[in-house]
């Protein structure tokens, strides 16, 4: 197993990762490297998004300000889910504060067969550059957790062309023209496989796939048009590092995720902690779920219902996190306590 463990000082990630009793659960929060810290919007009015992304070492220094700043117990790579489909031949710009725009949208089978499955070297060489650049600066301080989203997320936003509250138009193409969704569904994941691969050579200890719009399918769907495809990359990197599955929405997929290779599964503030652990099994780690917006209550409140969520959850075979990515407009202190209470927490 490739985690490069043994030289990390801060192994409890790892170690939780692993189903190791620990003294504490570790903690980290999605989208920690971002826009509530002031330091990251410094650089974000100087250089564009994707420059941030593809300048190695802009996209080090982001994912290391949050370590500095707010210690949590992980380091998650500075980078996006979209840099796959820019790597795959689909135009995809990315407009503050509108999101990603797709220009091009995919909605025919000559469209998907112009798709194609990159030398992710080629392509993605500056994300692996990154890795080893952050690696440097981290010092095995930490952890590196490094990411992709999952297919059915990627071709949710190839199709659709934009962000959206149901994505109807990529649910429709699946529906109305399956064969040409089931090859750009296998596109990606061939290339996400090549590119996460990569990612562990490069230097990272763990591996997240996010399916952020996996709850917008039927469970039946989502076996069909998601699961599938997140499935095989779990298989093609579970003998070479800890891979997270942490699917939005997706509470009615933790039993058949529970069964795979996944060592860690996310979850949403919507899923209590006991609803996680009965659907799951209750051995698999279990990562999340504090609601987001709730780092806007008072700091003796996040204190104290961070206690409360670490006792419902566990000490062990738990990851403490968010239930999805940290807002922009989050107080610098209330992420520091959020991170603070699980290092205070006494089982």
């Amino acid at each position: 197993m490739a985690t490069n463990k043994k030289m990390i000082k801060n192994d409890l990630f790892l170690r939780a990762l692993n189903n190791e009793t620990v003294e504490r659960p570790p903690v980290w929060m999605m989208r920690q490297a971002g826009r509530y810290l002031p330091e990251f919007r410094a650089l974000r009015d100087k250089y564009d998004f994707f420059t941030r992304c593809e300048t190695p070492e802009l996209a080090a220094e982001i994912t290391v300000q949050p370590i500095r700043i707010v210690k949590p117990d992980a380091a998650i790579l500075f980078s996006d889910i979209l840099v796959v489909p820019r790597a795959m031949g689909i135009h995809v710009e990315l407009k503050d504060n509108l999101g990603p725009i797709i220009p091009n949208p995919i909605r025919t089978m000559e469209q998907v067969n112009q798709v194609f499955v990159p030398d992710v070297n080629e392509t993605l060489g500056y994300v692996f550059d990154a890795i080893k650049l952050t690696k440097e600066m981290l010092n095995d301080e930490v952890p590196l957790i490094g990411f992709a989203g999952s297919p059915w997320t990627i071709f949710c936003y190839a199709v659709e062309g934009k962000g959206s509250k149901s994505f109807d138009t990529a649910k429709g193409f699946c529906f109305s023209n399956p064969v040409a969704a089931h090859t750009l569904l296998q596109k990606i994941t061939d290339t996400t496989i090549l590119y996460l691969k990569e990612k562990v050579k490069a230097g990272c200890n763990a591996i997240q796939i996010f399916d952020s719009w996996g709850g917008m399918l039927s469970p039946v769907d989502y076996q069909e048009f998601s699961w599938k495809y997140i499935n095989q990359i779990v298989e093609a990197l579970a003998d070479q590092t800890k891979v997270i599955v942490f699917g939005k929405g997706c509470w009615f997929a933790l039993g058949e995720m529970a069964q795979s290779k996944a060592s860690a599964l996310g979850v949403d503030w919507t899923c209590s902690a006991r609803n996680a652990r009965y659907l799951s099994g209750g051995k698999i780690t279990l990562q999340g779920n504090f609601d987001p917006s709730r780092l806007l209550s008072p700091i003796p409140t996040i204190k104290k219902m961070v206690h409360e969520m670490i006792n419902e959850f566990g000490k062990d075979n738990y990851i403490v996190n968010l239930g999805h990515g940290i807002l922009p407009n989050i107080p610098v202190d209330h992420a520091k306590a959020f991170v603070e209470a699980v290092k205070e927490y006494n089982f």
